[in-house]
């Protein structure tokens, strides 16, 4: 009995040392295991999933993170250079202990991309589990530890164009209110501006001289190429001053 006591001690104190490894060198690890142990919990709710996502299009460069005032926001810096830290004038101000007032910073390089520096910070910074010692390239999913707090990042650099909605979808947005209004839902891809500041009398126009009733009535009999023009011309053209004038349009 006592020998299996005394096995079973050394069994804990060899998984308390590998604890105390992991947790030195791969704390955020610990924290995405505690959360998937929890993830049912409600106390989950709670926890906050902190990020840094640098963008790059053709108009700027710029981040997009949580991590200041608990809120989303866009930081565009002119030297593309955010500085983080426990310093008010850092461009990331982050009020947390184990940060150093001048922690670290991420900067962009124009035709290379985003990196880390850490400026000789006392508790470090960390990508993915490793001591950053120089300028680190990072990319998109990377996992990074400043001090005690971990963050991932995510980089953009494309844009993709996604097709058009398709007609039959776009005739399932206009829905009637109470039997007598119609509301749109949507408006046409060309469009910049609605049609007037009022848009509700305007279709109020429409349904007094059966437009919408003639594209309900005879939807189901148009090719989607009918479809698509129709709504087109709908949208493109100007409401006539005079409604009477609208005896006169075609559809």
């Amino acid at each position: 009995m006592t020998e299996f006591a005394q096995t079973e001690i050394e069994r804990r104190l060899t998984l308390y040392q590998v604890f105390l490894k992991l947790y030195e060198h791969h704390g955020s690890l610990l924290d995405e295991i505690l959360q998937l142990e929890n993830l049912y919990q409600p106390s989950l709710t709670r926890v906050k999933i902190c990020y840094v996502h640098g963008v790059v299009d053709t108009a700027a460069v710029y981040l997009m993170t949580n991590l200041c005032d608990n809120q989303t926001q866009s930081l565009r810096q002119p030297q593309h250079l955010w500085t983080i830290g426990r310093n008010r004038t850092s461009g990331i101000c982050i009020a947390d202990s184990h940060l150093s007032r001048r922690h670290a910073a991420i900067q962009h390089i124009d035709d290379q991309g985003f990196y880390l520096i850490d400026f000789n910070s006392t508790n470090g910074s960390f990508v993915n589990g490793d001591r950053v010692v120089g300028p680190i390239k990072l990319k998109d999913g990377d996992r990074i530890r400043l001090g005690n707090m971990t963050f991932d990042f995510f980089v953009n650099t494309t844009c993709r164009v996604l097709p058009t909605v398709a007609i039959d979808l776009l005739m399932q947005l206009v829905h009637r209110k109470n039997n007598q209004t119609v509301e749109m839902l949507t408006y046409s891809q060309n469009r910049q501006k609605p049609l007037t500041e009022k848009p509700d009398s305007n279709l109020e126009t429409f349904r007094n001289f059966g437009v919408v009733e003639k594209l309900e009535n005879f939807y189901d009999n148009f090719s989607s190429e009918q479809k698509s023009e129709i709504l087109d011309r709908l949208f493109s053209r100007q409401i006539p001053s005079n409604p009477s004038q609208l005896k006169n349009w075609n559809f």
